[in-house]
């Protein structure tokens, strides 16, 4: 049986920002936390080793694999900063269109420092995901 790998975990969300090696990405974290946590209203919470999320959604795909996930989140990576959004919010691509220098993967939208960026797109990539994913997976 398959277990995920990326769970919610009781570890502090400050501590984790505060072992971030450099200086500018752990400032940018704690923006972050304070943009994704005003936004959506949800408290912080570390999932895994390196992920901080906000909200939880429950999954449940055709093949019968289901799982639990943060609606959104965010990561500061050594390279990069890693935004995580829904996968297959439709609105998603012609916002990044506005939102500055980014790079883009399945899920995770990368960014080098939140000076690149445009807060108000990332607020609305935030909301846009957040309602996606609870309109795609009501809660029960």
């Amino acid at each position: 049986m398959y277990e995920q790998k990326t769970k919610e975990t009781d570890q502090s969300v400050v501590a984790f920002i505060e072992n971030v090696d450099s200086p500018k990405k752990r400032e940018d974290a704690y923006k972050l936390l304070n943009l994704f946590s005003e936004t959506t209203g949800f408290e912080a919470k570390m999932w895994g080793p390196s992920i901080i999320g906000f909200g939880s959604y429950h999954y449940k795909y055709k093949t019968g694999h289901e799982g639990d996930a943060p609606l959104v989140g965010f990561s500061p990576r050594k390279a990069k900063v890693s935004l995580y959004f829904a996968p297959g919010d439709p609105t998603r691509a012609e916002l990044l269109q506005n939102f500055g220098k980014h790079t883009t993967g399945a899920a995770c939208v990368y960014i080098n420092k939140l000076a690149d960026v445009d807060e108000d797109v990332l607020k609305k990539l935030i909301n846009n995901s957040v309602a996606f994913l609870l309109k795609t997976y009501p809660q029960e």
